[in-house]
């Protein structure tokens, strides 16, 4: 069974964003949790009171928890040692904001996943598009697509802001003739969703082989792999071929090194769609894309993540 090391650091509101942005960059599995007790009490005072317990009297509201996991292999001491000469040359510019040292975990995917039973439940995306862990219970409506797919240390559970966007997307650009290449596929998720709505053909690339070997399960549980094809690679390079829809859901530094490739790797007509950028982002990827001979033809957003929906600079595509 493998194991991974949860990290959680305890900071101020005002480093909030750059210490879970530093945890994300050295290769958190399933993105980043955040405690903030004040959007909790926030979001509690929002909502019927019996839905959220009120939060202990001791809490402190100062402080701010992010959390992270990261697998136990041979990258483990280089991730930790990147984590902790990141923040400190933060502390060194704006000054301290830790309180205390990070706190260190040990965890199985077993124990990880029987934690997420409390917070993941059935969930809708979109208009259609159903994501159902296998321990509840679902009557889909007749023109439902579900997914049924378990937490798991690879897994995105489809409700963060960056992965819904790309699922919305979905939605409008998948035909049934449509050819689909995901980039980073993690879990596998969009790639199963694309197959789901009616892609003909799925490639999917992730560099990180915990993620590929997930992505695999899951699609070979849900009997997805005659139309979903799963490489390990950098970026398209484990792609061949062109697609009608390009997606890819990963950091902003990342998208604007992948844009250069997609041009080539797109049909005429093609759209490629960019997720997991936070807004304050958004201008440098535009200015990357029309040096890529790309055309943002349009922008969602949720919260502070944006979505931009791509196609060749002078061509129109459909959506």
């Amino acid at each position: 069974m493998e194991k991974w090391l949860e990290v959680s650091v305890k900071v101020n509101h005002e480093a909030e964003e750059v210490t879970a942005e530093i945890l994300r960059e050295a290769g958190a599995r399933n993105g980043v949790a955040i405690e903030d007790p004040v959007l909790y009490e926030t979001l509690r005072n929002s909502l019927p009171f019996e839905l959220c317990d009120p939060l202990p009297e001791n809490t402190d509201f100062s402080v701010v928890t992010i959390t992270a996991y990261y697998p136990e292999d041979t990258e483990l001491t280089e991730r930790l040692q990147k984590i902790e000469a990141e923040l400190a040359a933060v502390e060194k510019r704006i000054g301290k904001f830790r309180f205390g040292p990070a706190l260190f975990r040990h965890v199985t995917e077993e124990d990880w996943s029987d934690e997420w039973k409390q917070y993941f439940h059935v969930t809708r995306v979109g208009k259609h598009i159903v994501i159902k862990p296998s321990w509840e219970d679902y009557e889909p409506e007749p023109e439902d697509v579900v997914l049924e797919l378990d937490p798991g240390m690879a897994f995105g559970t489809g409700t963060h802001p960056t992965t819904v966007l790309v699922l919305e997307a979905l939605e409008k650009m998948i035909r049934p003739d449509t050819t689909v290449f995901d980039v980073g596929t993690g879990s596998g998720i969009l790639a199963m969703t694309a197959a789901k709505l009616g892609a003909k053909n799925v490639k999917a690339v992730d560099i990180d082989g915990v993620a590929v070997r997930t992505a695999k399960e899951n699609i070979e549980k849900a009997g997805m792999q005659d139309r979903i094809e799963v490489r390990q690679g950098d970026l398209l390079h484990g792609t061949e071929g062109k697609a009608d829809v390009i997606v890819a859901n990963i950091l902003a530094d990342i998208i604007i090194m992948l844009l250069p490739d997609i041009p080539g790797k797109l049909k005429e007509g093609g759209l490629f769609f960019a997720s997991g950028i936070i807004e304050n982002y958004q201008q440098d990827v535009t200015e990357a894309a029309e040096k890529a001979g790309l055309r943002v033809k349009e922008t969602t957003r949720i919260k502070d993540w944006v979505g931009l929906l791509m196609e060749k600079a002078g061509k129109k595509g459909t959506a």
